[in-house]
């Protein structure tokens, strides 16, 4: 008897998410071990599917099924291996899975060749710049991205060099319009599926993002001794800053801005903190309201620093403009939604996905999958085993109808 190939996909995600550089949780991030076991897991699964397999030098795989069609582009899918700190095992390792169950579903092999890619670096942990593993497939990186450090000083270009996997490597690498296109299953990382009651849904189109480095220089100096109105507190500085883009982006919906990092100097409770450093993530759907924004925002930051007697730099890190789904793949998947599901329901994305980077190749499309209260990058997230197989079913559909 042929196994299930659902069930083998339940079972496949349970054995990524044991796959973890920390006993303790869910830690994958570019480069380092556990992400490269997952990656020789997938490969092998890829394998035993019948797929030829390679890797590159950065850790991302893939799995090439041939199609009928010897004149036919390949059509890719694909999610990322990597996962935030204390992740859960849906983001990224899903979307992979899931494909993977659903070539192994098709009831005959496809006309179109199916890429399937595992990409080495998605959200960004380690160098505070997201898509690594699926920007590289585009395009060799860019030297300002490639000098780009770590925590620990080291670069891009250095942790490849150094710890990249290298043996028996190649390059993984798409011209523009080489391909017919990128389809993504992924959770959706919000409510709005669970509040309809409804299990899955294509996406119209992804957010634009921009992140930056934010600091903010003043003077260290005695808790005690100095005078309020002489103090040029740092930290003091940074939360008016934080609550300034909080109160513009509660303005402006579907804007939204999040300080997810923060760091001061020297760090004392008896000490005025000379220096604060924080992070800024900013994402709206329309470009030009998007760049509005960060302008505005870096002009109110700028202010702020002046008034506070404070020294003031603005780093952007990244800048990913707004990536609209291919009005024809997403058809086709609306076609599959409906046939398996009854809905035809569409939404932007406000989170980024490997889609954006490979927007830059040709067109993409993408499929949401409901998780339980909306909840992601943590322990807790769950899509159940049931909208699962109905992912898996509607992809396989799409395939089986390209």
């Amino acid at each position: 008897m042929m196994p299930d190939p659902i069930q083998t996909a339940l079972e496949r995600l349970e054995i990524l998410g044991r796959i973890s550089d920390d006993p303790s949780r869910l830690v994958r991030t570019f480069l380092s071990p556990a992400n490269r076991v997952a990656a020789e897991t997938v490969g092998a699964w890829m394998e035993a599917a019948g797929m030829e397999t390679s890797h590159a030098a950065d850790g991302t795989i893939r799995g090439i099924l041939p199609g009928t069609d010897p004149t036919a582009k390949p059509l890719l899918l694909g999610s990322h291996l990597d996962t935030v700190i204390d992740a859960g095992k849906y983001d990224g390792a899903l979307g992979i899975i899931a494909a993977l169950a659903a070539i192994e579903s098709l009831p005959e092999p496809p006309a179109h060749p199916i890429h399937l890619l595992g990409f080495s670096d998605e959200e960004g942990v380690r160098f505070h710049t997201t898509y690594l593993g699926s920007r590289s497939v585009t395009g060799p990186l860019d030297a300002e991205t490639l000098a780009t450090p770590d925590a620990s000083g080291r670069s891009i270009a250095e942790a490849i060099e150094k710890e990249g996997w290298h043996e028996g490597a190649t390059t993984i690498h798409y011209e523009p319009r080489s391909t017919c296109g990128y389809v993504e299953l992924h959770i959706e990382q919000g409510r709005v599926l669970e509040e309809a009651g409804e299990p899955a849904c294509v996406v119209s189109a992804i957010s634009g993002q921009a992140r930056v480095t934010v600091s903010l220089d003043g003077l260290a100096d005695h808790a005690g001794t100095t005078p309020m109105p002489l103090r040029r507190d740092a930290l003091g500085g940074a939360a008016a800053c934080i609550l300034e883009a909080e109160a513009i982006a509660c303005a402006d919906p579907p804007l939204v801005i999040t300080v997810g990092s923060i760091s001061i100097h020297p760090g004392a409770s008896n000490c005025i903190p000379g220096s604060a450093r924080f992070t800024i993530d900013l994402r709206h759907p329309g470009d030009e309201r998007r760049l509005h924004h960060l302008t505005a925002l870096e002009e109110k930051f700028a202010a702020i620093a002046t008034e506070r007697g404070l020294g003031f730099h603005w780093k952007l890190v990244q800048d990913d403009p707004s990536a609209p789904c291919d009005p024809a793949l997403t058809d086709a998947l609306l076609e599959a939604l409906e046939s398996v599901s009854g809905s035809r329901r569409s939404m932007p994305s406000g989170a980024g996905h490997d889609a954006v980077a490979l927007s830059k190749l040709g067109p993409i499309a993408m499929l949401f999958l409901r998780c339980r209260e909306g909840l992601s990058h943590h322990p807790d997230e769950f899509a159940s085993p049931e909208d699962i197989a109905t992912g898996i079913h509607i992809l396989t559909r799409f395939l089986a109808r390209l």
